[in-house]
């Protein structure tokens, strides 16, 4: 079938091609969204217990690790209740999603932090765009003001960090906090914010992007000159490495940049890094990634669940706006991200995992930090996989 079905879900357009989805695939993802409905409705009660803090991710003894607003990772929790109500129409959930993103309310006014747009908008955008509110609205607004204020014209980016040994730096993760900015404009009509998002992307492919398409982490420039002077990384191995996560915040930021500005060149750079990963010989057959493609113990390097979750929405965004057997390529790999994801291996039982969903991520491996546990950003992209290949099926069927 040539027909090319066009529609809308969630936060962008598809643009996809009628060939069936999988049910077997839809099968699990329906139980898995069922299992995680479970899961986090646990994890809310057990929130309920610890006033203005969110959960982060469990210790060595499986002790619950919780953060404050002000830690990046805070709006995550909130949003994946947000998807979870959404899929169920259970209003308790919707309820515990509510409350979970008032602790992050106050993020609204941060400009010392370039994470609010993971704060507010996977806590108050998903609350928008399924209950719109003028006071949702006006947190992301205000929220995009806050964030504007770290852009600099004469480096044409958003700073990433005020610490650290780096003049202005600028770290891959930023790509994800643009989404913010673009629906801001749409809510305000302040075309600012849309203008900021558009440099920062451009810049960055310039600058954060070798010739195989793969990132470094961060990038360091002159603030007088906006001129790089430092590119290596962080939470990679090395420098010269392909850090994991770095990479799915590329692919799903540039994917993402493409639906909201709807310029080619994003699109045309979104494919690139989504074929280095697919064709990268240390990619693993099930497609979850180690932490770093580069790690010198390949083949018995920690995977990194978040990075594969990450992946997998980005990717199945991205078969909606290619056609044919570029288009089923990308959707078979979120198909086995999927399966993978949602087996015994990475999903956990109910009531275990600190009553996260996933297992097996790792957040900063050269800190020795987060090793190996479950991580509720990693729950949150893939609840929101979850999502988009359920709306999907829904739709093709049609």
């Amino acid at each position: 079938m040539k027909r090319i079905l066009v529609f809308c879900f969630s936060l962008f357009t598809f643009t996809i091609l009628a060939f069936p989805v999988s049910q077997k695939v839809t099968k699990i993802a329906e139980k898995s969204l069922q299992f995680s409905a479970q899961q986090y409705s646990l994890m809310a009660e057990v929130m309920k217990d610890k006033p203005n803090l969110l959960p982060r991710t469990i210790d060595d003894s499986g002790k619950l690790i919780t953060s404050k607003a002000n830690w990046w990772t805070s709006g995550f929790f909130p949003g994946t209740l947000w998807y979870l109500a959404e899929y169920t129409k259970n209003e308790k959930i919707r309820t515990d999603a509510e409350l979970m993103s008032q602790r992050v309310a106050n993020q609204q006014y941060v400009t010392n932090n370039h994470d609010v747009g993971f704060m507010i908008y996977c806590s108050y955008g998903n609350g928008y765009r399924l209950y719109p509110t003028d006071e949702y609205k006006n947190i992301i607004i205000n929220t995009a003001r806050s964030l504007s204020t770290r852009f600099n014209p004469k480096v044409g980016l958003i700073r990433s960090w005020d610490h650290g040994k780096w003049q202005y730096p600028v770290i891959i993760d930023n790509m994800m906090n643009l989404e913010l900015l673009f629906n801001a404009t749409k809510f305000s009509g302040d075309s600012s914010f849309y203008n900021i998002a558009v440099a920062h992307a451009n810049k960055t492919m310039i600058n954060h992007f070798r010739s195989d398409a793969s990132s470094y982490h961060l990038v360091s420039y002159n603030p007088m000159t906006g001129i790089p002077e430092l590119k290596g990384t962080v939470q990679g191995y090395s420098d010269s490495s392909s850090w994991a996560r770095g990479q799915a915040w590329a692919l799903y930021g540039y994917t993402m940049c493409y639906r909201e500005t709807n310029d080619i060149i994003f699109l045309k750079h979104a494919l690139r890094i989504a074929d280095f990963l697919l064709s990268n010989p240390r990619m693993p057959n099930d497609l979850i990634p180690y932490w770093d493609f580069d790690a010198p113990n390949i083949p018995n390097a920690l995977r990194d669940a978040s990075a594969g979750a990450i992946m997998c929405s980005a990717f199945i965004e991205l078969s909606g706006y290619v056609k044919g057997k570029e288009s089923k390529r990308f959707l078979k790999a979120a198909e086995k991200q999927i399966l993978t994801l949602s087996s015994p291996q990475y999903q956990a039982k109910l009531g275990e995992n600190g009553n996260f969903i996933l297992k097996h991520s790792v957040g900063s491996f050269p800190h020795n930090a987060e090793m190996d546990v479950p991580l509720t950003y990693a729950d949150y992209y893939y609840v929101e996989a979850l999502m988009r290949y359920i709306h999907l099926n829904e739709k093709v069927k049609k």
